[in-house]
């Protein structure tokens, strides 16, 4: 197997990794109350996905 000859900068490896960051999760209305929730998830203050209700929320 191959090996680098020579010890790679810091400055090239931080150039490869510019891609490498987090990204904010993505945040969708409720259809049933119109609050904001995350995508793919029961709404956490009406209980519903997908227009069904999942749980009855906690007052």
């Amino acid at each position: 197997m191959p090996n680098p000859k020579r010890r790679m900068s810091k400055t090239r490896r931080d150039k490869r990794r510019t891609h490498y960051k987090a990204q904010a999760s993505s945040v969708t209305a409720c259809a049933n109350c119109n609050e904001t929730k995350l995508t793919h998830h029961a709404c956490p203050s009406c209980g519903y996905y997908s227009g069904r209700s999942m749980f009855i929320p906690k007052s």
